[in-house]
């Protein structure tokens, strides 16, 4: 093997593992901590569980505005990823340091924007890094990322959480503290902006236009379907613990259930990536979604330890493997300029993200039960699953048509 293929791979697993530790801080830890933390702050009586969903919500509702603003941001990825890596771990450690509900929803909201820009950018960052490098595949060691986080998160909040939710939060701070500070400077390396995307081939007209239309109404169902996801797996991702001891009082597992569920995003990630790359999208991603509707519909249907262990391995094995399906996709369409795509599916994910919570968390405080609200949750994947099939077979009957 040259010297030349050896730098290549060294420098691919570099900018993988770079990024994987850049999500597992931005998502696992800013973003889902407050799944393992919400049972504690409930306990203390800090929060109600309206509350919570509102919480949850000003969280996601900070990564809707981080990712519409990737659009318009024209900054460098390094500086956009460590603006969002030393922002994250001074609003982890501010949770646990500041106090009142008014506090808390500005830092869950700013480090909501903080979790959009260093997903967009270090996404964007490690992937093309790694079509330099030749070693696309490496993608679902990047995806893993949020899997890591999520599993730290519920192993640090078991044992921080001796101590309340105010040393879960700062247990949470110094972790991103330390992860932040080992990968910081592997982000000098060459950073550039992405080239703008060749000019497409020149083509008669009429194909031009119906090959842009085609284009155009892909994007749109993407942005469309991918919000879908974002409903359909957040009442279960925002409030699992809470779900659990309710069904399971008095029991052991219920706080086990999250980290399961982050162990099981990471050979998802890592196996979604190694599907062979002319698989259709649009198919891997209706797969993604019937799984996930199995896995919310199992801890309604059955809300037992195995029915519950089960539900998290079938939502957490493709929870970011959904996300690397869609960007992509977001690259067949949109090749090097696929930023400002990736932001509009992410937005669109973001809504998804926001409205759960707030139609969840009002109905169970009233029922006593988060059975409807999941209900509903499988229903709108299942339903983005039959979308995804209707919307191949039709450009299937289309291409078809046109030999």
């Amino acid at each position: 093997m040259s010297e030349q293929g050896g730098y290549d791979r060294r420098g691919a697993w570099r900018a993988a593992m770079a990024c994987m530790v850049c999500l597992a801080v931005a998502m696992g830890l800013g973003r889902f901590a407050f799944t393992p933390a919400l049972p504690l702050m409930l306990h203390e009586g800090k929060l109600d569980l309206q509350g919570g969903g509102v919480l949850a919500s000003l969280n996601y509702l900070g990564y809707l505005v981080g990712a519409l603003s990737c659009v318009a941001i024209h900054a460098r990825a390094s500086a956009m990823v460590r603006i969002g890596l030393a922002s994250t771990a001074v609003l982890l450690l501010g949770m646990g340091l500041l106090h009142g509900f008014g506090a808390w929803g500005v830092m869950r909201t700013a480090a909501g924007v903080m979790s959009a820009w260093t997903f967009v950018f270090a996404s964007g960052w490690g992937l093309r890094r790694l079509a330099e490098t030749g070693a696309p595949k490496l993608a679902g060691v990047i995806y893993a990322g949020p899997g890591v986080g999520i599993l730290l998160a519920g192993v640090l909040g078991s044992v921080t959480g001796r101590w309340g939710a105010d040393g879960a939060w700062l247990g949470y701070g110094l972790a991103s503290v330390l992860l932040s500070a080992l990968i910081w400077r592997i982000f000098d390396d060459g950073d550039h902006h992405a080239p703008a995307a060749a000019a497409p081939p020149a083509a008669a007209g009429a194909a031009a236009g119906a090959n842009a239309a085609a284009a155009a109404s892909d994007a749109r169902w993407l942005v469309a379907l991918y919000g879908l996801a974002g409903f359909g797996y957040i009442i279960t991702a925002t409030f699992l613990p809470v779900i659990a001891r309710q069904a399971l009082p008095g029991s052991s597992w219920p706080d086990l259930f999250w980290p399961l569920f982050g162990l099981a995003v990471i050979p998802g990630a890592i196996m979604g990536a190694r599907l062979p790359l002319h698989w259709d999208n649009r198919l891997m991603l209706a797969g993604a979604y019937a799984m996930q509707a199995l896995g919310v519909l199992l801890s309604v249907a059955w809300p037992t330890v195995p029915g519950f262990a089960l539900g998290s391995l079938l939502l957490g094995l493709p929870f970011t493997a959904i996300t690397l399906f869609a960007v992509r996709d977001a690259r067949r369409l949109r090749g090097n300029a696929s930023a400002g795509l990736i932001g509009l599916a992410t937005a669109s994910y973001g809504v998804g993200q926001i409205l759960g919570p707030l139609f969840a968390a009002p109905l169970a405080q009233r029922t006593g039960s988060f059975s409807v609200p999941l209900l509903a949750a499988a229903a709108v994947l299942a339903a983005g699953a039959l979308l995804f099939v209707a919307v191949w077979w039709q450009k299937i009957r289309v291409a078809a048509r046109s030999n």
